[in-house]
This record gives structure tokens, sequence and C-alpha cells, in this order.
């Protein structure tokens, strides 16, 4: 446990430091604030590097093998689930409140051009928007782990890499899952209090989006952990982050009213745009226990 307290005090301690100074510098729309959650993103790879070089470890010990040969289809559920199952949550959130969608996507134009005039940037017509949105969706679907992959090593290095093999050692996969979800959840504590995903100014902020965001990071961190644990790689797992983080958005880009309530969707850190990530990584969290139980079964047979 040693090690696990050490690569955690280092990480929280420079991530939290790092979103202080996001905060203080203008919050989520100041100057700092993409760099800064970018350095964030890259904080717990380096907390390996520093936790490794600190207590003398080896770094075989990390999960960062790709191990591709007989996991092929582990990465195809990295790969393309997220999607799936964004998919799957936008439609349910649609489906229960048909008046929120807009096939039109004009609403979605209408934010971007905000977006566009507050950067100062040139507005383009609303059919090269609508454009650039459809291109957005596909790039989303194919390229966003790809794209995203360095970040999210970044990350996925430190929980599914390190952490959950450290758990593991004295622990059941079950309960492995649990913790490194919960800490990865409690991870962005900072940022959630500062508007990240839900925004600001409502009932019970910020510890209803802290909380929220802890339920999202345990029902994903499940999946996310079961393909890690399956491969002994945080590789399959980098991409499915890179995957949830490039399409994330795509339900919001239909929605006809301006201010959705983020907790309800349909983006996926909503209860019913998420609704399908919380059943798939209750099964994946069920799986993780049928691994502890087989293997209580093998040492008893040997």
């Amino acid at each position: 446990m040693k090690k696990v307290n050490i690569f955690l005090l280092i990480t929280f301690f420079l991530t939290w430091s790092i979103t202080f100074i996001i905060f203080k510098s203008g919050g989520l729309t100041g100057p700092f604030a993409s760099i800064g959650l970018i350095l964030c993103m890259m904080i717990p790879a380096l907390s390996v590097l520093i936790t490794t070089l600190i207590t003398k470890s080896s770094f075989k010990e990390i999960w960062i093998k790709p191990n591709f040969k007989k996991n092929i289809k582990y990465y195809f559920i990295g790969y393309f689930s997220p999607v799936i199952l964004i998919i799957l949550g936008s439609a349910l959130y649609f489906i229960i409140f048909p008046s929120h969608l807009d096939l039109s996507m004009n609403n979605g134009v209408e934010n971007l051009k905000l977006q566009l005039q507050s950067l100062g940037q040139a507005v383009p017509s609303d059919l090269e928007l609508k454009s650039a949105m459809i291109i957005q969706l596909f790039v989303g679907i194919f390229l966003s782990p790809i794209l995203n992959f360095i970040p999210c090593l970044g990350e996925e290095l430190g929980w599914r890499g390190y952490l959950l093999p450290k758990l593991i050692e004295n622990n059941s996969y079950f309960k492995s899952s649990l913790i490194c979800s919960v800490i990865w959840g409690i991870w962005h504590a900072p940022m959630i209090a500062m508007g990240h995903n839900y925004g600001v100014g409502y009932i019970g902020a910020p510890f209803l989006g802290i909380f929220a965001m802890i339920v999202f990071c345990l029902a994903t961190g499940s999946i996310f952990n079961y393909i890690a644990i399956k491969t002994k790689s945080c590789i399959p797992a980098t991409f499915a982050h890179g995957s949830l983080n490039g399409f994330a958005s795509e339900g919001v880009i239909f929605l006809s009213i301006p201010n959705p309530n983020m907790f309800i969707g349909p983006a996926p850190v909503g209860i019913i745009g998420g609704f399908f990530f919380i059943v798939v990584g209750a099964i994946c969290l069920l799986k993780t226990k049928k691994l502890d139980e087989e293997n209580i079964e093998t040492k008893t047979k040997a």
C-alpha cells in the first residue's frame, strides 16, 4: 500500500494544485483552462514515473504493454463501446423528451456561433457549421480514440496501468475495481466544482455534481477496469477513454433547448444519457466478481 499512497499523494497534490491555478486565473473560461486541464490529464502518468523512481520499483510492474495477441475483442470493445453506449443513452433521452430533439441542429449551430464570436473568430454560414458538426460526429466515432490517445494515456497509465494492478496485489478484482473507480471520480472534484460537465449554480452545488461524477466514474471505470484486467494492459482502456471524451457531446448538438439539465442528459454524465454505461458497468463489475470466484476455485483445486 506504500506505493499506492505515494502515487495518490503525488497525483492529487499536483492535479489539485493545477486546478487551483485554473480557478484563480478565471476558472474554466480563463486563459489557462484548456492547457491546465490537459496538464491535469497528464499528471497520473507523471506520478507513476515519480513513484516508480522513488520506490525503486520496476517499470515492468506497470500494465503498459499492449498484449494485443488474443485480446483483439477487448480492443474493439474499448474502441467502439463508448460510442454505442452514448448513442443509446441519447436515444433514450430523446424518446423520453421528444420535444428536446432538433435534427436540424439549429440550436447547436447558434451555440457554436456564440462560442466562435466569444473567441473573436470569423463565423461561417449555417450550412458550413452544420457540415462541420456532422464531420465532427464521424471523427468522434472513428478517430477520437486515436486523436485523444496521448492525453488519455496520461490518465489511464495512472488509473488502469498502475493503481488498479497495485490494488489487485492485496485485494480482489471486484474490490480493486470499486476503489479505483471511486478514487478516479474523487480526483475530478475540483474540476466539477468549477462547473465542468454540470455547470454551476444548481441545487446542491458543487457536492451534488461531485457525487454524480463519482457515480459516472464508477460506471465507466468498471468497464475500463474489466478490459484492463482481461488484457493486463491499460491501452484498451485508453482507447475507450479517448472514445468517450471525443463523442460525449454527440447528443447535445441535437438539442432544441439552450440549457438542458446535465444531470439528466443527453450527455453520458446525466442519469438518462449515461443509463447504458451504468448497466454495462454493473455487468462488468459482476464479471470481475466472477473472475475472483474462478481464481478461488483454481487455487482450491491446486
